[in-house]
């Protein structure tokens, strides 16, 4: 799909690209939270990633658009998860890092999209056609996992398209949610990160393992590295 019909002359136009379309709406970034989540659930999962991908084609998106309809205005057409994630496609486009993540030209969606609820929730599980997060992600964008995260709440739930709609995962005996495709598992951690003592989304491995952050790895090999009488160099 490379080009659309424009009512007024019945002539086609090219679509536009990750290039031509907004970024952002001017809108402020709705709690302290986000940012440092989407950073953890990065980190952690990047030697994952690498596993999994050791050409490096795939895409992490922290509060990125992902574009899915033409409207106008143009951001109308574009929704911005918390925190995505989409295998086997370039990590630069062009030469240049992705201002959003434009379906009409990937045509891969998403393996897992989440969402950080800042107020009650409604507006993550709203299935309003055409308006409502959920249905949006539903039945257009279709990632094939969908988590909204309540910090609030200390709680996540995560959803998985079926047989053409989101159906409710039940969380294994550790109170995760696996998520196979990508072997790992998803939960709530309760611990410091950040200078901040809260309810964190985190990753595990399929045996229960805390999949670490860059610092939490060095940190553990200090520790060892002092057990047996070793002390690290600065």
């Amino acid at each position: 799909m490379t080009s659309a019909t424009n009512p007024s002359t019945d002539e086609l136009t090219p679509f536009p690209d990750h290039t031509q379309l907004p970024e952002s709406d001017g809108k402020f970034v709705k709690n302290w939270q986000e940012h440092p989540q989407s950073i953890l659930l990065t980190d952690s999962i990047a030697p994952v990633l690498k596993q999994l991908h050791p050409d490096g084609q795939y895409c992490i998106g922290q509060d990125l658009g992902i574009y899915w309809r033409l409207t106008d205005p143009p951001k109308k057409g574009a929704e911005a998860p918390d925190w995505f994630y989409a295998g086997n496609v370039p990590p630069l486009l062009d030469g240049q890092t992705r201002r959003f993540y434009v379906l009409w030209r990937e045509y891969i969606a998403p393996l897992i999209a989440l969402e950080f609820v800042s107020g009650n929730g409604m507006e993550e599980r709203d299935k309003t056609p055409w308006k409502g997060k959920f249905w949006i992600y539903e039945q257009v964008i279709r990632p094939p996992f969908y988590g909204i995260f309540e910090v609030k709440k200390a709680s996540v739930e995560v959803y998985k398209f079926i047989g053409g709609q989101y159906q409710p995962l039940s969380t294994n005996e550790r109170g995760h949610y696996p998520i196979t495709p990508l072997g790992v598992e998803l939960g709530i951690w309760h611990g410091e990160y950040q200078n901040a003592e809260l309810p964190w989304l985190r990753w595990w491995d399929l045996q229960g393992n805390l999949l670490l952050t860059g610092d939490e790895r060095a940190d553990r090999l200090t520790a060892q590295l002092r057990a047996l009488g070793v002390e690290p160099e600065v």
